[in-house]
């Protein structure tokens, strides 16, 4: 879970009542990420990925959610898919020049 300000237990409270709420919560096992990483978005297009390749249907059960995705997973371990990450500082120069300060030579 990336660091947005809606993505706390707390959110859950202001939208579910208090009980439902903590119901919710006890399920959940959140694992936050680093605020500014690359990686992160790497993260987030293979998550789209499966979403896209395995998850796009609808899925009777946690037991053959966790066997797709199981499989899903060891069939993109054994053709080693990798990304490749090609957006770079000097595009982002380029891109975001609003923010970036300009270097004096």
């Amino acid at each position: 879970m990336d660091n947005l300000n809606t993505h706390t237990i707390g959110a859950l409270y202001e939208v579910f009542q208090p009980a439902e709420a903590r119901g919710i919560a006890k399920k959940l096992e959140i694992h936050y990420t680093p605020k500014h990483a690359n990686w992160l978005n790497m993260v987030e297009s293979e998550l789209s990925v499966l979403v896209r390749q395995c998850l796009n249907r609808r899925i009777p059960n946690l037991e053959t959610l966790e066997k797709e995705v199981s499989i899903w997973e060891r069939d993109r371990n054994i053709n080693q898919v990798c990304v490749n990450w090609r957006f770079r500082r000097s595009d982002a120069r380029v891109k975001l020049s609003k923010i970036y300060p300009t270097t004096q030579n």
